[in-house]
């Protein structure tokens, strides 16, 4: 499995993200982009957008980033089918180029909230979530300011009747409608999460609730 982390001025996770990756990819498996290149590496099967405050989240949060060189080539690579992770910061980047449905808005206590949150599995059928059970319950750090998740009723009946909730929050911290802290792109391929799973894939992080998710991942390419 080939990789690839991206990173903008402000990402403060790509450094967490790519050992991750690199637990189940193998070491020079991982490489790390810079928002000013215009192509990726040849052959790719994961591109990840991390955590942080790319541009200082200037303007909205991941509005600069999207629009920055990189994102041509990522939507172009999710396009094809590539599997794109975006966490926090990456998660409001895949909003913002229109990759992933939604908006993330100001947490609705108006606070920083970083802790360790209660997370429900609400799908397996995808190559993020494969490794857990339905609605196995699991616990994942979140840091954020802007992880409310906004939908309107359409697009939240949309995501329900399409089985594209990934994750939800099991005592929602920040507003986010129907407790949502993960959704999919309608091929599957592509997930947005507020929580951080890179942050839980070993026993000295406190806790390894985030491995399984970069366990689905792997098997997904040894499959696909």
């Amino acid at each position: 499995m080939k990789a690839a982390v991206i990173q903008f001025p402000g990402s403060n996770c790509d450094r967490d993200m790519a050992v991750a990756l690199e637990g189940v990819a193998g070491n020079g498996q991982v490489s790390t982009v810079w928002h000013k290149e215009t192509s990726l590496p040849e052959g790719l099967d994961v591109v990840a957008i991390p955590g942080g405050f790319s541009f200082g989240d200037y303007l909205r949060c991941g509005a600069i980033a999207a629009r920055s060189p990189i994102a041509k080539a990522v939507i172009e690579f999710a396009n094809k089918g590539g599997f794109v992770l975006g966490v926090c910061n990456g998660f409001q980047v895949l909003t913002e180029t229109g990759l992933l449905p939604g908006a993330l808005m100001r947490n609705a206590g108006l606070k920083f909230i970083c802790k360790d949150v209660g997370l429900k599995v609400e799908t397996t059928d995808s190559a993020f979530t494969s490794s857990y059970q339905k609605r196995q319950e699991i616990s994942v750090p979140v840091a954020h300011h802007d992880g409310n998740y906004v939908a309107d009723d359409e697009l939240l009946a949309k995501l329900r009747g399409e089985d594209r909730i990934a994750f939800t929050y099991t005592d929602n911290p920040n507003g986010s409608v129907a407790d949502i802290a993960g959704v999919l792109s309608e091929n599957r391929r592509v997930l947005g999460m507020m929580p951080h799973p890179e942050r839980c894939t070993e026993k000295a992080h406190g806790g390894t609730d985030g491995a399984a998710m970069f366990r689905s991942i792997l098997d997904a390419m040894a499959t696909a």
